[in-house]
């Protein structure tokens, strides 16, 4: 057992969207002075991702609620106002509801001229975005052994967050599709528990040496231990348009972690489940965000999704309370009764084309309160 508690920092990857600001169509080409731009005035925490239409911001090293959101209003805030200059707007969703993957390119950039070489439609098709959050702990076997505890919230934290209801102009009958486009990926998905540090880098290593991936960072699991810092990346959720409930989500992983470890201390943990099991809240997750039910392992039945949120609040507020975070994570209680950004974006759609709109219109109406919501909070 490590002699000191980690350190639980915390740092947020963002990915959005660019989006034209009066069509509210997707950006084709973005302007190479757009992230010169973005550079000069946040430096390494903004980047280029894979497609043209895309840019990735990323917080620095946190230690509190208070500072993550002071981040996240700055990166959101400093991007929203260098794209403005271009007539284009970031949309902080995982999917554009009418977006059309075949018109887009890839961003002209080794690592991902590699990417769209090996993995061709499936790449091509990667016109999705998420938000990838990153706590600090130092330890490796540590960082081992909860990353394997932490597989049974992952369908929960996806729920919470779910933005991408639309594909392509259509509805998917799902309120998370971003994930079926991802999981046709290799190296993507729920991740098998490991019983060491060791052993889980010679499986890496295993992979690197037979050159099949250069390092690590081509594994795209809902949870890694991340290849460049001493950090547990959770990437399973989708990226939130309001800041608000991204802080939200992010602090109750914090605060799971947390709880895991405080376990363990105390000579206990939370009961291991196959991932035959887990994936069955996965796919609950994909399908229904917070509007329905999950499976209690532990009592064998369908819960309310919301009765499950309540209980693991309970078993995490001491934590909240030691990192300061009481207020955030009790937000999550009002996300999974008012519903996520896939529940907004359905409701609208049907009630416009309920009054005549069609479903251009609709979209196109769901893309500007997007634009909206992406800035929500941002400026106070």
């Amino acid at each position: 057992m490590p002699a000191t508690e980690p350190s639980f920092t915390i740092g947020i990857e963002e990915e959005y969207h660019l989006v034209q600001i009066d069509s509210g169509d997707l950006v084709m080409q973005q302007p190479d002075e757009l992230l010169a731009r973005c550079e000069a005035r946040l430096g390494e925490r903004v980047t280029r991702e894979f497609q043209q239409c895309q840019i990735e911001i990323g917080t620095n090293v946190c230690t509190s609620a208070a500072q993550v959101r002071g981040e996240l209003r700055e990166l959101r805030a400093e991007v929203a106002e260098t794209a403005k200059e271009f007539g284009i707007a970031p949309l902080a969703v995982s999917t554009h509801p009418y977006g059309e993957w075949e018109k887009q390119a890839h961003t002209q950039r080794e690592r991902y001229e590699l990417l769209a070489k090996d993995m061709q439609i499936a790449a091509r098709r990667l016109l999705i975005c998420g938000m990838h959050v990153h706590v600090g702990i130092e330890d490796d076997d540590l960082r081992m052994d909860l990353f394997n505890q932490m597989t049974y919230f992952l369908p929960h934290l996806l729920a919470l967050t779910a933005s991408s209801p639309f594909w392509n102009g259509g509805m998917t009958g799902l309120k998370a599709y971003r994930l079926s486009v991802f999981d046709e990926m290799p190296r993507t998905g729920l991740p098998e528990p490991f019983d060491s540090w060791g052993e889980y880098r010679r499986m890496v290593n295993l992979l690197v040496n037979a050159k099949i991936i250069p390092d690590a960072t081509m594994i795209w699991w809902d949870l890694r231990p991340s290849e460049k810092f001493p950090t547990l990346e959770m990437r399973i959720c989708d990226v939130c348009p309001r800041m608000e409930d991204a802080i939200a989500v992010a602090m109750l992983y914090r605060c799971i972690l947390r709880m895991l470890f405080r376990l363990r201390r105390d000579n206990q943990r939370w009961r291991s489940y196959p991932n035959f099991l887990i994936r069955e809240n996965r796919w609950r997750a994909q399908r229904y965000g917070v509007g329905d039910r999950m499976i209690d392992f532990g009592q064998g039945k369908m819960i309310p999704f919301v009765d499950l949120i309540d209980e693991l609040i309970d078993h995490i507020m001491q934590d909240a309370e030691a990192l300061d975070c009481v207020n955030e994570v009790n937000h999550c209680k009002t996300i999974a009764r008012e519903g996520t950004s896939a529940d907004r974006q359905i409701s609208q759609f049907k009630k416009l084309t309920g009054e005549g709109a069609s479903d251009r219109e609709a979209l196109k109406a769901i893309v500007k309160r997007l634009q909206a919501e992406t800035l929500e909070g941002v400026g106070e």
